[in-house]
């Protein structure tokens, strides 16, 4: 099975730590721990896909900075990336992030053909 190296990026605050301890543990982080998000930086090295979170979380709609129509307008003018919101809190669309980027890389990653064996003829 390959294996995955993912970058999350955010600025302070957004969910970084929290939605990355979901996936992979299952728990909701409540306040911010640096030794979490250190013991993170620590296993995985860095490959080629970003993540971008921008500072919105769905449990706080009523303090919302984006909007969602301006988010999926900014998704579409990045090369027409995804466009997912989520929360870590609830739960909601974790699990659906990760697996989108692991097929996003599955489609950009060209897959080895294997050589096709030789047929040979033998007259004796």
């Amino acid at each position: 099975m390959p294996e995955y190296k993912l970058v999350v990026l955010g600025s302070g605050g957004v969910g970084k730590s929290a939605l990355t301890v979901q996936f992979v543990q299952g728990i909701f982080v409540k306040k911010y721990d640096p030794t979490i998000e250190d013991s993170y930086r620590k296993q995985v090295e860095v490959d080629y896909v970003l993540m971008i979170l921008i500072g919105n979380k769905c449990d706080l709609e009523d303090e919302r900075v984006v909007g969602k129509e301006q988010g999926q307008n900014l998704a579409r003018q990045w090369c027409n990336c995804a466009f997912l919101e989520s929360s870590a809190k609830s739960k909601i669309n974790v699990n659906e992030i990760f697996y989108d980027l692991v097929r996003q890389i599955n489609r950009k990653t060209p897959v080895e053909k294997k050589k096709p064996k030789k047929k040979s003829c033998l007259l004796l």
